[in-house]
């Protein structure tokens, strides 16, 4: 049996940082990304490493389409180098950033960067890698739950991730007949370092959001990379065109 290796944008820190180090614990090798923080992303190759697996860190700006072309070359000489194989079996579109903007006040550059980085992004870096994706295999986009439920300041981002969703359920018709399963994950609020730490530092908005959440806390990377890795693994296989909220029942 092939070794399993995943391909995870926004892989060296957050949530991406989080499923990195699951899916290695679950024996998944890792090939992750990092936009700027090469050390950060070599932090989490030594850790897969030190853990018996095996990992590399390349070079990739979401929003920046043009270079996708030369980013997948990137990819497909990396699988040649390290592991002699020619496709890779998982694909999380993890990577993104965050703007806190009223509808009134986001200006065209905010909603296309939001849009390069969340949607035009994934849309094309997808199609750019499916060529390296093994038949059988499967794609997770990383949506959020403000898809679902709003609040002030986030329309230009949960826009582009309500648009993840539908894309998702489109990937997941066409690319069928290569039998690869495609699923989005919404998490809810998280204590990450996303806009700024503000879940995580802000102990006001921590309890307000622990108060609408039907668990009665802020999420954790934790939960949202266990939920990541339970998807991608063998006993997720016939999950298909699914929406997964993990937000502990946030707003319900």
């Amino acid at each position: 049996m092939n070794q399993k290796i995943a391909l995870i944008t926004g892989g060296s820190r957050g949530l991406g940082k989080n499923a990195a180090l699951k899916l290695a614990r679950q024996g998944v090798d890792i090939i992750l990304t990092y936009h700027s923080r090469a050390d950060e992303a070599l932090a989490v190759v030594a850790a897969i490493t030190a853990m018996g697996g095996r990992a590399i860190a390349l070079q990739l700006d979401a929003g920046a389409i043009s270079t996708f072309g030369a980013f997948a070359g990137a990819v497909s000489a990396a699988l040649k180098e390290h592991w002699q194989r020619e496709r890779f079996d998982y694909l999380l579109n993890n990577a993104g950033t965050g703007i806190d903007a009223r509808f009134a006040d986001t200006t065209e550059a905010q909603f296309d960067e939001m849009c390069n980085i969340h949607l035009k992004g994934v849309f094309f870096l997808t199609q750019e890698l499916l060529p390296l994706l093994e038949d059988g295999g499967r794609i997770l986009n990383v949506s959020s739950g403000l898809a679902r439920f709003t609040l002030p300041g986030k329309s230009a981002y949960a826009a582009m991730k309500g648009a993840v969703e539908v894309l998702t359920r489109y990937l997941a018709k066409e690319l069928g007949p290569r039998r690869i399963a495609v699923n989005v994950i919404a998490p809810g609020a998280i204590e990450t370092d996303f806009s700024g730490g503000e879940v995580r530092d802000n102990a006001q908005v921590n309890a307000h959001i622990a108060a609408q959440t039907a668990l009665g806390r802020v999420g954790l990377a934790d939960d949202i990379g266990d939920a990541i890795a339970m998807l991608l693994s063998e006993q997720g296989r016939w999950i298909n065109a699914q929406r997964i909220e993990a937000s502990g029942g946030m707003f319900i």
